[in-house]
């Protein structure tokens, strides 16, 4: 009934917002003049729902419109999960069917050119920003037989550049280590910031990355394009996969490579999560100091020891003390992150890393989050003589703001 009553090309000539509007005032005239009985919510609702399958993305339109949500886990038609807060809840509602589901799908993964259907059962690709979606997102689909729930399809909202102001205002960082930091960036200095999934990692690189200055050449290398840096003169890359017929994908080895050949006085690398592990150290140890990455790591020494797994899976094959040489000469500073079952994040500690050469993984805490019952507070410790002095050069005071406990 509703296909009759609009004009379907005119439709197509306006934007997503003229197209809800016209399907709204198209179908609160069909309900008045078929006579149904409605509530005016019930009405609203009713008119909603249909316009959001028409030209939305049916059952999600009301989660994206809700701006708490920072991701959407939908493990087939009838269960929808999303995070709030960093905590896991069950949302109220769902897909009428399978089929509605994987129309929904469909929408999502077009807007990107790409297709996935049984031939091609999973698909992973970045959303461009728009009114709904400020900052952009990710999203990952896998379809049966590989998944056994129905379609599961998981989306992660990119949320708004925080700044590290914000972070501490919200209690994940504490001023005096956030001061740190930023003299740490300023001064070049290689950090690696580490923790578990949804610990935040990005959001503190971004936040990091803030303090390197305009005059500077940044390339940043990211799998799906997250980071959001004010600086003018920032070139953006992004990672592509393979088409269907399983060519044409580049990796962020590929990038990382292609980004030493750029003239780049930084270089941001979204996450180490492969061989390119052995580029961005390579980079680090050849010129571009001040270099910025994520790895995921459940504490400082981890990070040293992923960092050096991930390096050895590159095709140039090294032994392994020139792996841990190059671990050790490259990596200056680590903040490991921690999300609590609160789903409160916090930088829990803040480390030199003291080792040379390829002996043994040394680091020495700066500072470090201590837990108590009622709370905890953040604990400061003396600056290695050797990293102190490499601050100095930017902030002659570093040693009297430095309180130790």
């Amino acid at each position: 009934m509703l296909l009759n009553e609009v004009d379907l090309r005119e439709l197509s000539k306006l934007d997503t917002n003229q197209r809800r509007a016209r399907l709204e005032r198209v179908l609160a005239q069909l309900v008045s003049r078929e006579g149904v009985i409605l509530s005016t919510s019930e009405r609203n609702r009713l008119i909603r729902r249909v316009v959001d399958d028409a030209v939305g993305l049916g059952a999600l339109e009301p989660i994206l419109n809700d701006h708490t949500v920072s991701e959407i886990m939908i493990n087939g038609p009838e269960t929808i999960y999303v995070e709030r807060g960093g905590i896991l809840e069950r949302w109220d509602g769902g897909f009428a069917s399978e089929e509605q589901l994987r129309l929904t799908i469909d929408r999502i993964v077009s807007t990107v050119n790409r297709r996935v259907d049984e031939s091609n059962p999973m698909v992973d690709a970045r959303l461009p920003a728009d009114a709904r979606l400020p900052r952009g997102a990710r999203v990952n689909v896998v379809l049966p037989p590989l998944s056994l729930n129905g379609p599961v399809v998981t989306i992660r909202l990119f949320p708004v550049a925080v700044s590290l102001s914000k972070l501490i205002e919200w209690g994940s960082l504490s001023p005096i280590a956030a001061k740190l930091l930023e003299v740490c960036v300023q001064a070049r200095l290689n950090i690696v910031v580490s923790g578990g999934t949804g610990s935040g990692k990005t959001t503190l690189l971004n936040a990091l990355s803030s303090f390197i200055g305009d005059s500077e050449r940044i390339i940043t290398v990211e799998d799906a394009a997250e980071l959001s840096l004010d600086q003018p003169h920032t070139v953006r890359l992004e990672t592509r996969p393979a088409n269907v017929e399983g060519k044409g994908a580049v990796t962020i080895r590929d990038l990382v490579r292609n980004a030493l050949r750029m003239r780049p006085d930084r270089i941001v690398v979204g996450e180490c999560r492969g061989g390119e592990a052995l580029d961005m150290l390579q980079a680090m140890n050849t010129g571009h100091e001040g270099s910025l990455t994520t790895v995921h790591a459940n504490s400082v020494l981890d990070a040293l020891s992923r960092l050096e797994t991930l390096a050895s899976m590159s095709d140039v094959e090294l032994p392994y003390e020139a792996i841990r040489d190059q671990v050790n000469s490259a990596i200056d500073i680590i903040v490991q992150l921690e999300r609590d079952a609160e789903g409160s994040r916090r930088v829990t500690e803040v480390s030199f890393v003291a080792s040379r050469g390829n002996t043994d993984y040394e680091v020495v805490p700066l500072g470090a989050w201590a837990r108590e019952v009622d709370g905890g507070h953040f604990d400061y410790y003396p600056l290695p003589e050797a990293l102190a002095k490499r601050l100095e050069r930017f902030d002659a005071d570093v040693r009297q703001w430095w309180v130790t406990k």
